[in-house]
């Protein structure tokens, strides 16, 4: 019977949703029918596991899955010993220390003798240590927000994106424990035919991921500003340059990261480019 590579993911919410998505961009076709919790996929030898998200660290350390994407803030919760192989870029987010609005906050040590809610007491409990505070933890499983509101504890530590839900709650962000998205996580133990099938399913995430990262660029430049156009671009290697039927007018085309294009297009445009176009990649081979 061929290797299958085992994959575990979130059995439900926005981190599967993600993971499939880019999946999907991999050419890896997943029909998740209801209430499976294992499925062969189609367009590469794997298999997924659809699992809780607290479950999956396990899962991967023990070798029942061969490797999990999953966010880097669980593992670090669980405390084991996975192999970060690349991360991915969604899914980001932060664990924070936050208080009630209009709280005296100096500095850390004002959490000394204080009471903080917590879903993740082994993170917390570690960052704590580290800066010498002593504070009582209170592990809940959900809505840590309320826990100053109902007088159970004087602060709380737990996953900011946005910081709306923190705003909703009268609380205020004032620690980053951590930073964290999504990852590709591998057990220690992969065997050597299902690390060769991670080698080719993490080609296909790099090139996934240098599109998004990337944009298609295009211009049309008089032929007396090509050499000032050219060194204004950062984009990969030279950029090709193609002579348009109007004379002294060339079309400049090159790839470059969708994030510099705003730090370069009022140079781009005083130069003399006209008719920008940046358009979407969908496949990247470095």
């Amino acid at each position: 019977m061929p290797t299958m590579l085992k994959i575990a993911v979130q059995k439900s919410g926005r981190l599967q949703e993600d993971s499939l998505e880019m999946l999907r961009e991999c050419g890896v076709r997943v029909d998740n029918g209801r209430d499976q919790l294992k499925v062969a996929a189609s367009g590469f030898p794997l298999e997924l596991f659809f699992l809780r998200n607290s479950d999956i660290p396990q899962y991967v350390a023990d070798g029942v899955a061969d490797v999990a994407i999953l966010g880097q803030n669980t593992v670090i919760e669980k405390e084991k010993d996975l192999e970060e192989v690349l991360p991915l870029g969604f899914a980001r987010c932060r664990l924070s220390l936050a208080v009630p609005k209009g709280t005296v906050y100096p500095d850390i040590t004002w959490l000394n003798g204080k009471k903080i809610a917590t879903s993740y007491p082994n993170t917390l409990r570690a960052f704590l240590i580290r800066h010498n505070i002593e504070a009582e933890i209170h592990e809940i499983a959900g809505s840590v927000e309320i826990a100053p509101n109902i007088g159970l504890a004087d602060a709380i530590c737990d996953l900011v994106s946005s910081g709306n839900t923190l705003f909703m709650n009268g609380l205020e962000e004032k620690e980053v424990i951590l930073k964290s998205e999504a990852a590709i996580f591998a057990s220690r133990n992969i065997s050597t035919e299902a690390r060769e099938l991670l080698e080719k399913l993490i080609f296909r995430f790099k090139s996934v991921l240098a599109a998004r990262n990337n944009k298609y660029l295009l211009m049309n430049a008089p032929n007396e500003a090509l050499s000032e156009i050219i060194n204004i671009l950062p984009g990969m290697k030279s950029p090709t340059v193609v002579p348009l039927a109007e004379p002294g007018w060339s079309s400049v085309h090159t790839v470059i990261s969708e994030d510099r294009f705003w730090e370069i297009i009022d140079r781009l445009k005083a130069a003399g480019a006209q008719g920008i176009l940046i358009i979407p990649i969908q496949k990247m081979i470095l």
